[in-house]
């Protein structure tokens, strides 16, 4: 919710002593008399003095002009050049990344801007969205931003690109010391993390990286993410007439249902699951059916666990089709690596920190899906996920409040300026 201040000045800090430490309360005023607040303990009233205020209407703006550049996945080459474009007028060194052109008809953003600041970050989203992402409408009512309804917002993940941006022109403007940024924008993450898994990381010197793309309440450090392995199984039966000699056929489906019922399936135990995404065969109803094609996959934040479950779906594939005189033809792949950071690892504590220093109580979670962070981490760069505050993704009843995407870009600007 949008909430307009009543107090002209455009800072007002006020210090108490509370058990033998300063904490500092400041309401923020912005040009447009929106505010923001700060609550927190800080190492000086220098650092306090330097909270900058975020303007509102301008990332609001932007985030509203990303959203109405259609890219969906495999389709991202407007939104790149935009931003490409953009970056470099921010005073962004930018390299254009190919990827393979069965990927995206775009290419993968490296954008770097030099800091004074000791350390280097690399802040990464993806510019693509899920369909129905074209044409997007964004409807601003009672501080929450939606779609109008027929499409998704695509705050998954443009909130988290128009957050950065918008940070880095507040330290801009403000001539405020930084780290050195590194900017990795992504093609055709939904789906698979196909950009990430072509990222150049020839470009990138930061050890650290932070994605933002995830839900939850501001403050959310997905610290854990699943590895997960793909599964196509072809199951090849024999054709007869259903009506006439039915006998004389072998069933692909019914070899199908028969492993199914005998497989671990869905929640497997805490850390992994298991599922049957899609089934395709049959010709027609008086036909046998002769060949099935089945699409599944293994989740697990354990790798030993996951390359188990998926040993396990493969063999009673195996062994079952063989027992109904069938054969199987099956494909695995390994879409990408789980990671898992502890709490206590600098840089989760560094952000946690920052989370602390803006009023913000972070918490560290697991989650059951993918991300850049899986495959950034796969390569050897720390990475953890961060929430923009992004609800109901891959809907269209997705939203996101203003709120959450001006607290998020208070983070950054605070986390890129210590």
């Amino acid at each position: 919710m949008v909430i307009f201040s009543l107090f002209k000045t455009s800072l007002l800090c006020q210090s108490v002593r509370l058990f033998d430490s300063t904490q500092f309360y400041c309401l923020t005023t912005m040009h447009n008399g929106a505010f923001c607040s700060y609550t927190g303990a800080a190492h000086s009233k220098r650092e306090i003095s330097r909270m900058i205020p975020v303007n509102q209407e301008r990332l609001i703006e932007h985030f509203c002009q990303l959203v109405r550049i259609d890219s969906e996945s495999m389709n991202e080459k407007a939104i790149a050049e935009a931003l490409a474009e953009q970056l470099g007028d921010m005073g962004f060194t930018v390299h254009k990344l190919p990827v393979p052109e069965h990927i995206s008809n775009g290419f993968n953003v490296y954008a770097r801007l030099e800091g004074e600041l000791e350390g280097s970050i690399l802040l990464s989203c993806h510019m693509d969205t899920v369909a129905p992402g074209n044409g997007i409408e964004p409807v601003i009512e009672d501080g929450i931003i939606r779609s109008k309804g027929n499409t998704i917002l695509g705050g998954d993940d443009k909130s988290g690109i128009a957050a950065i941006m918008e940070a880095v022109r507040l330290l801009k403007e403000q001539n405020q010391q930084h780290k050195t940024i590194e900017l990795a924008f992504t093609v055709h993450e939904e789906g698979g993390l196909f950009g990430s898994e072509y990222f150049d990381m020839s470009y990138v010197t930061a050890q650290q990286a932070i994605v933002l793309d995830t839900g939850g309440p501001i403050g959310s450090i997905v610290t854990a993410a699943p590895g997960q392995q793909k599964i196509v199984a072809t199951i090849k039966g024999r054709p007869a007439h259903a009506g006439l000699a039915p006998e004389e056929g072998i069933s692909a489906i019914m070899v199908a249902a028969d492993a199914i019922n005998q497989m671990k399936l869905l929640r497997i135990d805490a850390e992994t699951t298991a599922n049957i995404g899609t089934v395709h065969g049959g010709q027609a109803t008086n036909i046998v059916m002769p060949e099935l094609k089945i699409v599944a996959e293994a989740r697990s934040l354990n790798a030993e666990k996951l390359d188990a479950q998926v040993e396990h779906m493969i063999t009673t594939f195996e062994r079952v089709a063989e027992e109904h005189g069938a054969k199987v033809e099956i494909e695995s792949s390994r879409a990408y690596n789980a990671f898992v950071l502890s709490d206590d690892h600098p840089h989760v504590v560094e952000i946690k920190q920052a989370f602390a220093d803006i009023g913000v109580d972070a918490m560290t979670k697991g989650t059951g899906g993918g991300s850049d962070a899986n495959n950034f981490n796969a390569k050897g760069l720390t990475t953890v996920n961060l929430s923009t505050g992004m609800s109901k993704v891959h809907t269209t009843e997705e939203f996101i409040a203003i709120a959450d995407m001006v607290k998020i870009t208070e983070f950054l600007t605070h986390y890129l300026a210590k």
